[in-house]
């Protein structure tokens, strides 16, 4: 089959190559999926699981790429919930070869089905924006209506999904990026947006949930700005500052199947749109993830026409 390897970590997208690779095989509890289309996150290429296993063995060539859309075409032994046919979508193993290929071997339990009426591309990109920002809001945020929330990266993958789903949530959304980023970010749902480069962060006042996606000294100013009680949640590492009188959570994205149903909902009903800055054919990946100018919104790498 044909997939997307990495051999180099200092090299990042730059290293990435096109190759051929065996099909792989289930092992208990797996199934195999044909991938239609897949998602990727840049960052991945710095993630210790991208380049060695669970006992920190090398893994080389590794695949990289976790997020998918496709059909399942082999079950393992013992798995159950799922059949050879039915189209699914989700979050591939972390410590595994991944989504960049023409076939994946993957935790039965990390896949939810996909709605017929939903597109593979849009499927593929669900995943990590999705349960993240899920995550993030309802499990860690503990979001509730009438509250604030600054939204850093707003006009991103995942933090148009948290503006989007903030929103729904009853929530009064500020959104952060660039200049250019602030009419995209008001299309996905902000009522406030901050200029990063020009205008002052804390001239916003107090919020009750800080979802950061920035780090760094953003999200030590970001930790000031909240209300007694209230959070401060990212997705890049332990936060530098704390809040004076409130939380500061970190985490990992987990895959949840039951939640990835609630997500896919909202995309069929309308209530959440997806954030697809670029499509690319697997053949034409390496260039797509090494762009000559900057793409607002996610890569999409489609497997199969």
């Amino acid at each position: 089959m044909k997939a997307i390897v990495v051999t180099d970590q200092a090299a990042g997208t730059a290293g990435m190559k096109l190759v051929e690779r065996p099909e792989p095989q289930a092992a208990i509890n797996d199934v195999v999926v044909q991938i239609h289309a897949s998602g990727f996150v840049p960052t991945e290429l710095t993630w210790p699981s991208t380049w060695t296993d669970r006992l920190e063995h090398d893994r080389t060539p590794s695949i990289p790429g976790h997020e998918l859309a496709g059909v399942i075409t082999a079950l393992g032994y013992g798995t159950t919930g799922l059949s050879v046919g039915q189209r699914v979508f989700g979050l591939a193993d972390w410590h595994r070869d991944g989504t960049l290929a023409e076939f994946v071997a993957m935790e039965a339990r990390n896949l939810a089905p996909l709605p017929g009426d939903v597109d593979f591309t849009v499927g593929a990109s669900l995943p990590i924006s999705g349960l993240t920002a899920w995550q993030g809001l309802f499990q860690h945020g503990r979001l509730q209506t009438g509250q604030s929330i600054l939204v850093h990266g707003a006009a991103g993958a995942v933090g148009s999904m948290v503006t989007q789903l903030a929103r729904l949530g009853g929530a009064y959304v500020i959104g952060t990026g660039r200049a250019d980023d602030r009419q995209k970010a008001l299309e996905f749902g902000a009522q406030e947006f901050i200029d990063l480069e020009n205008d002052v962060l804390e001239d916003i006042g107090g919020v009750d949930l800080v979802f950061d996606v920035i780090g760094g000294d953003i999200g030590k100013r970001s930790a000031r700005l909240i209300r007694a009680g209230g959070t401060l949640v990212s997705i890049v590492g332990p936060s530098e500052a704390r809040p004076r009188d409130g939380l500061a959570v970190d985490f990992v994205v987990e895959s949840d199947r039951a939640q990835l149903s609630e997500i896919v909902q909202r995309v069929r009903d309308g209530r959440l749109r997806t954030n697809i800055g670029n499509i690319a054919a697997l053949d034409d990946a390496v260039a797509a993830f090494n762009p000559t100018k900057r793409i607002s919104g996610k890569t999409i790498i489609r497997i199969r026409p």
